[in-house]
């Protein structure tokens, strides 16, 4: 089911930003762009039928007049602020960024580095991009900021960051996450741009929340539900009512940041700001390309189910506090929404008590359930073998394949090999094979066996599927089902009471 025209969407998009640049209102326009730049599997999410690659392709019809500085706050290096969905550190993003960007022929001018500190893991990762080829800058601290914008629009603010050298009529910048320090990046351009006599603007970029949509569309609540380690508040926004007389939708941030932000853009202009709100100063044509608002709310309804589930895990790791967890329940709450409408959550549950009421032996067990292209549930469950992942994506593929449940993909001769390789040789404590183990295995025995061959080719076939497991999985077998792209989510429990096993 498509709720969202996203060829519409990319034009649209890509014209309105020309528009902005070609207004003859600034000699360059520095876009702040936010949230995810590629595989946005959010807005796909909520918005079926949305490019989870819409937004740089928008950008790559824009490359000939475009160019891209990336932020990253030097705080995220020091910590390692890790990026959730690929599992992997600020820093390292960075340089993903760098690749997608050239794979998609885009003109990267830098990166910098944003409320710079002497740190050694901060040097060694510019001399790692300085020795790569990649120039960057060190921004500071801005002196005086928020309230005194005499001293920020001065030498002793914005004055002591070095200009960004730039060439072209757009200037993206965009960052591994939030508080990468975009904004100020953008505001620490147009000061320097300006002390050059050369005009130039400031806009945002961003998909949620959308302004043309009502305060309180799932749409809009997803975003809440996507951000309450952030502590988003979609709201509506006031200066825009005031200046238009009706309503649009921003989010908290932005409305507390606007004032100020007003004031320092009309203190390095010497000119009234052009924009009367925060919505103003965004480029975002999304709710125009939303063709069935239906599909898209009952998909917004799914993803803060899918988010409080998250956020019981979350809270359970130590990651967000409960706060945040109260948060993403209030929203379930408002909507009348339960755990159980998720499709996969009850299956899971139901036959994990099924198998406990079989036997003592199955107290510890793990139930993955996993929901079909065709709305179908088949179940796996973990196993002296397997982890109960693993065992559910097999039990899928056969389905795909046509493969009888007693035939074996993989033999058992195999997977007894591997683990005693896992377990008497590199010592580790758990027999039981994770995901990529047991899909090396399979890809292995599809030399010599046709059942596992064609097997296969059917793992492609589980992207887009729904998961729901009886407990938390391990770090690497979440990365291999989001690989796969499988959308899976957890119950807040740990499979044993240990503490770390290797």
């Amino acid at each position: 089911m498509i709720g969202f025209d996203s060829e519409k969407y990319i034009e649209e998009q890509a014209k309105y930003i020309l528009e902005r640049i070609n207004s003859g209102k600034g000699e360059r326009l520095y876009l702040e762009f936010g949230g995810k730049l590629v595989h946005d599997k959010h807005a796909m999410r909520i918005l079926p039928g949305f490019d989870e690659n819409a937004k740089i392709k928008v950008l790559q019809k824009l490359k000939e007049q475009a160019e891209i500085i990336i932020c990253i706050y030097s705080g995220d290096i020091t910590t390692n602020k890790t990026r959730a969905d690929f599992g992997i550190t600020y820093d390292l993003e960075v340089m993903r960024l760098i690749d997608t960007f050239r794979k998609y022929d885009l003109s990267i001018n830098s990166v910098v580095i944003t409320r710079y500190e002497d740190h050694p893991a901060i040097n060694i990762f510019i001399n790692k991009l300085n020795r790569r080829g990649i120039k960057t800058y060190k921004h500071f601290i801005t002196k005086g900021y928020p309230t005194d914008v005499e001293t920020i629009v001065s030498e002793e603010g914005y004055g002591v960051n070095p200009y960004i050298e730039v060439t072209k009529p757009l200037v993206l910048v965009n960052g591994p996450g939030p508080g990468s320090g975009k904004l100020a990046t953008c505001l620490s351009q147009l000061y320097h741009e300006y002390k050059r006599n050369r005009t130039a603007r400031y806009a945002k970029y961003e998909t949620f929340p959308i302004w043309n949509l009502p305060l309180k569309h799932p749409v809009n609540m997803a975003y809440e539900a996507a951000t309450v380690d952030l502590k988003d508040v979609t709201m509506i926004d006031s200066f825009y009512l005031e200046a238009y007389g009706h309503s649009a939708v921003n989010y908290n941030r932005d409305m507390e940041v606007f004032p100020v932000l007003r004031r320092i853009i009309e203190k390095i202009t010497g000119e009234p700001s052009e924009y009367l709100s925060p919505t103003d100063m965004g480029v975002n044509r999304a709710g125009f390309s939303i063709i069935d608002d239906e599909i898209c709310r009952q998909a917004a309804c799914q993803e803060i189910i899918r988010r409080y589930l998250i956020a019981l895990c979350d809270y359970k790791k130590g990651i967000i506090n409960e706060e945040s967890v109260a948060k993403s329940k209030l929203l379930l709450d408002e909507l009348n929404l339960k755990l159980e409408d998720r499709s996969v959550v009850l299956p899971a549950r139901e036959y994990l008590e099924y198998k406990r009421s079989l036997d003592s032996r199955y107290e510890n067990v793990v139930v993955m359930a996993l929901e079909l292209p065709d709305g179908s549930i088949i179940t796996g469950r973990s196993s002296r073998r397997m982890v109960a992942a693993a065992a559910a994506i097999l039990n899928a593929i056969k389905i795909f394949s046509g493969i009888a449940d007693e035939i074996h993909l993989i033999s058992p001769a195999v997977l007894q090999t591997i683990q005693h390789l896992k377990t008497d040789i590199l010592k580790h404590e758990k027999s039981s094979l994770n995901c990529e183990e047991v899909l090396t295995a399979l890809t292995i025995s599809a030399t010599t066996n046709p059942s596992a061959q064609v097997a296969v080719e059917k793992l492609l076939l589980l992207k887009g599927c729904k998961a729901h497991c009886t407990a938390i999985l391990s770090d690497r077998d979440d990365q291999t089902l989001k690989d796969l792209g499988i959308d899976a989510t957890c119950d807040p429990e740990y499979q044993t009471n240990n503490l770390y096993s290797a």
